[in-house]
C-alpha cells in the first residue's frame, strides 16, 4: 500500500474528463459583421460561415433584422449612431471586449466609419480599409481625384459647397453628397441618395435640403447602364475579378439595384482600376461603380470599400468575396482563387426590391428629366421568372423561407434606421 496515491472522487472526475478536454475541437474562427441591416449582410454571413468561420453581427438597438431569423447568428444591438456616434463607439467596444473576435467585417458605409476608432483600440483586425484607405473609401472628392490619376473617364464635376452656384451648370443634372456618410452633431448617418434635377429650380429645392456644412458633387446626367467591376486586392495584385450591368434599379430615378446580370470584364478597365487601387496601397475587397453610356464610353461613379448588396450574383458563380477578404486579413493563405470571371449571363434578383420598383414605376416620376420605364413592360419583366434565376438571401433551404419573408417584408417597408429607438 506504501507509495499508493488515494483516488479521490474529485480526482477521479478529473481523470474522466482529461480525455474530452484534450480532444475538444479547436474554436473556429469568428467573425463579427455589421450592420446587420445592410443589404449584404446575410449574403455575407453565409459566405463566411461556408468557410468555417464563426459569425456574430450587431445591429442597431430597436431594428429587427432579417439576419436575426438566421439560427447560426448571434446578433448583439448597438446605440443607433443615427442618434449618438460617442454612445455606438462606446458599445462597439464594450461588444469587443466581451465578445472575442478574431476580426470585424463593416457591411456599410457608416459601419466603416465606426469601426475605425473601436477596432484600433481594441487591437482587432479590421476587414476593410484603414487609415489613408478609409479616407478614399468615405470621400468621394478623393476618389474622383484617383480615377483621374488612373486614366478613367470622369463626368465634369462641380463641388457645391454653400458659396454662389455657378450660372453656367448645364442641366440636366445628378446632385449627390461628396462624402459617404453624414456626420452631424456627435452623429453618424447615412448619405442622402443622388437627386436627379431637370432645370434650376430643381436643383434649389435639392439644395434647401443640404445638411449644415454638407459638400455636394453635380454631375452631367448620363444616359445609359450602370455597371459594376469588383475583385480582391491581394500582395500578388488583383485577384478573381467580376463585373455585372444592373437590369433595373429598385427606384427608377437612381438607387441600387433590384436586378442584375454577371458580365465580363472589360480588360482595359481592370487595368485602369489596378493601376488606381495600386496607387491607393488598397487592400482587400472592391467595387467599382460605373456608368456606360449610349455611346458605349464608361464613366466613373464611385468606389465602394466594403461588402456591395449585389453579393448574391458573386456567390452564384463562385465568387465568396467575404470569406476571401476574411481569410486574406488574418493571414491565412488563399490557394487557388478563380483565374476567369464567372459565366455571364447569371443573374440574381432582390423580391422585396422588384416589387418595389414596380410599385415606384406605377407611382411615377418626380422629375422631368428622370426617363420613366413603362409600367406595362415593368410587371413583365418583374413577374417573369427566368430558369436559372437567383435570389437574393434565399438559400434554397426551406429553413430559411422565414428569413427571406422578413427580409421582402422590411424592404416594402423600408425601415429607416433614424427611426430606431435608443
Amino acid at each position: 500500500m506504501e507509495g499508493r496515491i488515494k483516488e479521490t472522487p474529485k480526482m477521479e472526475q478529473s481523470l474522466q474528463i482529461a480525455p474530452t478536454l484534450a480532444s475538444a475541437p479547436p474554436r473556429r474562427p469568428r467573425v463579427l459583421v455589421g450592420f446587420a441591416e445592410a443589404l449584404a449582410a446575410i449574403e455575407s454571413a453565409w459566405s463566411l460561415e461556408g468557410a468555417g468561420f464563426e459569425v456574430v453581427a450587431f445591429a442597431r438597438r430597436g431594428t429587427r433584422p432579417p439576419l436575426r431569423r438566421s439560427g447560426s447568428v448571434q446578433v448583439h444591438e448597438l446605440t443607433p449612431p443615427e442618434l449618438d456616434r460617442a454612445a455606438a463607439e462606446a458599445d462597439l467596444g464594450a461588444l469587443l471586449e466581451a465578445v472575442a473576435v478574431d476580426a470585424v467585417m463593416p457591411l456599410d458605409d457608416i459601419a466603416l466609419a465606426l469601426c475605425q476608432g473601436p477596432c484600433g483600440d481594441a487591437g482587432v483586425k479590421l476587414i476593410g480599409p484603414r487609415g489613408r484607405q478609409a479616407e478614399v473609401a468615405l470621400d468621394k472628392r478623393l476618389q474622383i481625384e484617383a480615377a483621374r490619376a488612373a486614366g478613367l473617364n470622369v463626368p465634369a464635376t462641380v463641388f457645391l459647397d454653400g458659396g454662389p452656384v455657378p450660372a453656367d451648370l448645364e442641366f440636366p443634372l445628378v446632385v449627390r453628397p461628396a462624402a459617404a456618410v453624414s456626420a452631424g452633431a456627435g452623429t453618424l448617418g447615412s448619405a442622402p441618395g443622388a437627386t436627379t434635377c431637370a432645370n434650376r429650380a430643381e436643383l434649389d429645392r435639392c439644395l434647401e435640403g443640404r445638411g449644415e456644412g454638407e459638400v455636394l458633387m453635380a454631375q452631367p446626367q448620363l444616359r445609359g447602364s450602370n455597371e459594376g467591376l469588383f475583385g480582391l486586392v491581394t500582395p500578388a495584385g488583383v485577384r478573381a475579378w467580376s463585373s455585372h450591368r444592373r437590369l433595373r434599379m429598385m427606384n427608377p430615378a437612381g438607387s441600387g439595384s433590384s436586378a442584375c446580370e454577371s458580365t465580363v470584364p472589360d480588360p482595359d478597365l481592370r487595368d485602369r482600376v489596378a493601376a488606381m487601387l495600386k496607387a491607393i496601397g488598397w487592400q482587400g475587397i472592391f467595387m467599382v461603380e460605373l456608368m456606360r453610356d449610349e455611346e458605349g464610353a464608361p464613366w466613373f461613379i464611385e468606389l465602394n470599400g466594403r461588402a456591395w448588396g449585389s453579393m448574391a450574383l458573386a456567390r452564384a458563380g463562385g465568387l465568396e468575396y467575404p470569406a476571401w477578404a476574411a481569410r486574406l486579413a488574418l493571414g491565412d493563405d488563399l490557394g487557388e482563387l478563380p483565374s476567369s470571371p464567372p459565366v455571364a449571363g447569371l443573374r440574381a434578383r432582390h423580391l422585396g426590391r422588384e416589387l418595389k420598383h414596380a410599385l415606384l414605376v406605377m407611382r411615377g416620376p418626380r422629375s422631368a428629366a428622370v426617363p420613366w420605364p413603362s409600367r406595362t413592360r415593368t410587371l413583365r419583366d418583374v413577374f417573369s421568372f427566368r430558369r436559372g434565376d437567383r435570389f437574393y438571401n434565399w438559400s434554397g433551404r426551406r429553413a430559411d423561407l422565414p428569413l427571406l419573408f422578413d427580409d421582402t417584408v422590411s424592404t416594402l417597408r423600408k425601415r429607416k434606421p433614424k427611426s430606431a429607438a435608443p
